[in-house]
């Protein structure tokens, strides 16, 4: 049964140093997606108050990149432990210039491992590979741990909107990064004297 697979005692993980221990993948297997799901609605909800419609949003789409992956421009990364799924992020290709960052995520027991950073390393190299111009994705102005990461790696945010979706009112942002070969940058996003 897939869903048992998926089962663990999280309670153990900060006190067990070798449940930190995490390796990547970028294939899918059955019951990863449904899981993801599941892992997004019930975090969600419990940290941020986010109701059932919040799940569905994160079924929908991810269900239509499974639908329509191609692997010479889409991937997803799947951290585990123990062979139990701690974070996710991908990478959808819109055009051949353009992708966008989808369902970053790292199970709250295992924040501040650097499983976060090296997810989000893993998609810009990928992005980088597959020679793409720009890349953004949408976040909440409550997710300021990952709004770090995204600076830090030089994402600069570029807009923000207000309005309720999934049971509460929610500031959205966009953060976009330009990847074009010969402009380096630092820091922010700032170009390098």
């Amino acid at each position: 049964m897939a869903a048992s697979a998926h089962t663990w005692n999280w309670k153990n993980m900060a006190a067990n140093p070798s449940l930190t221990k995490w390796k990547l993948r970028h294939h899918v297997r059955p019951g990863d997606i449904g899981y993801l799901t599941y892992l997004h609605g019930i975090t969600y909800a419990k940290e941020y108050g986010y109701d059932q419609t919040f799940e569905a949003y994160v079924a929908d789409g991810l269900a239509e990149f499974i639908r329509s992956f191609n692997p010479d421009k889409d991937r997803i990364w799947l951290a585990e432990a123990n062979d139990q799924i701690i974070g996710s992020i991908a990478i959808v290709g819109h055009s051949k210039a353009k992708a966008q960052l989808r369902w970053f995520f790292v199970h709250p027991k295992c924040r501040g491992t650097g499983v976060g950073r090296e997810l989000l390393n893993e998609a810009l190299q990928f992005c980088k590979n597959c020679r793409y111009r720009t890349v953004f994705l949408w976040t909440t102005s409550e997710l300021g741990s990952a709004q770090h990461l995204y600076t830090d790696a030089g994402f600069k945010r570029t807009r923000k909107k207000t309005h309720r979706i999934w049971g509460r009112t929610i500031t959205e942002e966009r953060y976009d990064l330009n990847l074009r070969p010969g402009v380096l940058t630092g820091g922010h996003g700032r170009p390098l004297p």
